[in-house]
């Protein structure tokens, strides 16, 4: 005889109900951490156009004057760049003429007239250059056959013809070749030839598959091209230069490298040495709860998260630490990086200069900021490039001698 089955009381209902509304909430919950995550994620590696992050409050044509909202980048002395939102032009800017609580007034040093359309919103750079014909050198557009194809460079040669010792110049993320235009006259100077790059997704070379950063993962493949193209022409030594992202991709570049026995050295401005660090400072920056950041990390390294964020292989984050890998670095390096970077913090460059001082030579600077070290303090910047270069014996002693006139 079948025994009836006694109805649940209205307690353990109740229980039942509220355990599958809480496991709901729990999913909803894990499902919204696990898209934000992912969001932040792809956003580290997903290229993408200047955004705009000072007011345009008016210029004078007159006294070839512009007022800017005041930030921690547009008070720097120096000379800058101004990407126009809404319009082609670029600006140079000279020093800072005023400044109050919330605004900035700035010298013009490109000629605007009463139909130049500027603003309301703009983009501060460190640039200053935007075309190789500024420089007034002799150069050459080349094409380097890199493996996601045919990446533009700039080539600008030495005057004595016979130069051995190049500079391959890395540019960083959301940049193009132009950040690098600052350091070609000080390195023709010292009589090196300089082969400003492009690499993968940087919106002048080819994009990959991903069309995805790989924070210098993949990136260095594309370097390396440029690095046997320059021993194909004539090189026989190579200090890689890099800015940025740029920085990590030439310490990857100098670690996987079959071309690593002619890197004579390399030389670092702003560079990205530990990418948790600098995911994790920006992530607070925004802020951003610490378990997310560790998620967003995760799923860089991720299979399924992976294909998610970036449609590629996972970044293996530590092969990216290059204060983990320290001693695995062979070749001499100069870094300068602002203590006040506000963007790539120089922790992680003070810490490699410390594991490996026999081989790192550390130039801090102080309220100079992200890349803009050239323009906070130009003859600082040169002359530690120059000082460097010689101490290393990198440059010919004819070079040298030029370099330290």
């Amino acid at each position: 005889m079948n025994t009836p089955r006694r109805a649940a009381s209205p307690v353990l209902a109740g229980v039942r109900a509220a355990a599958t509304v809480l496991a709901a909430a729990f999913a909803g919950v894990v499902g919204a951490v696990a898209f934000l995550s992912l969001r932040i994620a792809r956003r580290a590696v997903t290229p993408g156009p200047r955004v705009a992050d000072v007011a345009v409050h008016g210029f004078d044509t007159g006294a070839q004057t512009i007022t800017l909202s005041r930030t921690p980048d547009t008070v720097l002395p120096g000379r800058y760049g101004l990407f126009t939102a809404g319009s082609e032009h670029y600006l140079k800017l000279g020093a800072v003429l005023a400044e109050d609580g919330d605004r900035v007034r700035r010298k013009l040093l490109t000629q605007v007239g009463s139909s130049t359309q500027i603003g309301p919103y703009a983009v501060f750079s460190g640039w200053y250059y935007e075309r190789a014909e500024e420089l007034h050198l002799p150069f050459t557009t080349e094409f380097i056959d890199a493996p996601v194809g045919p990446c533009p460079a700039w080539l600008f040669p030495a005057e004595d013809p016979s130069a051995d010792t190049w500079v391959v110049a890395v540019h960083g993320r959301g940049t193009t070749r132009a950040e690098v235009l600052r350091a070609v006259p000080v390195l023709h100077e010292a009589g090196m030839p300089v082969l400003c790059v492009s690499y993968r997704n940087d919106g002048e070379a080819p994009a990959s598959r991903s069309g995805r950063y790989g924070l210098g993962a993949t990136e260095w493949r594309d370097v390396d091209a440029a690095v046997a193209w320059a021993l194909e022409h004539g090189a026989l030594r190579i200090v890689l230069m890099g800015w940025s992202m740029g920085g990590a991709i030439v310490l990857q570049e100098a670690l996987n490298s079959p071309h690593s026995a002619e890197i004579a050295g390399i030389v670092l401005e702003s560079p990205v040495v530990d990418w948790r660090l600098v995911l994790g400072y920006q992530a607070r920056e925004l802020r951003v709860p610490s378990p997310l950041t560790r998620i967003a990390m995760g799923a860089l390294r991720g299979g399924w998260s992976s294909r998610v964020v970036r449609r590629g292989d996972p970044i293996s984050l530590d092969d990216l630490d290059i204060v983990a890998r320290a001693r695995e670095l062979t070749h001499p390096i100069l870094l300068l990086h602002s203590d006040d970077d506000g963007f790539v913090p120089a922790e992680a460059s003070h810490r490699l200069a410390a594991e490996r001082p026999d081989l790192v030579t550390m130039e801090s600077f102080r309220t100079a900021r992200h890349t803009k070290l050239w323009n906070f303090d130009e003859r600082r910047w040169n002359g530690a490039i120059r000082g460097w270069l010689a101490a290393r014996g990198v440059v010919s002693e004819t070079a040298r001698g030029g370099a330290e006139a």
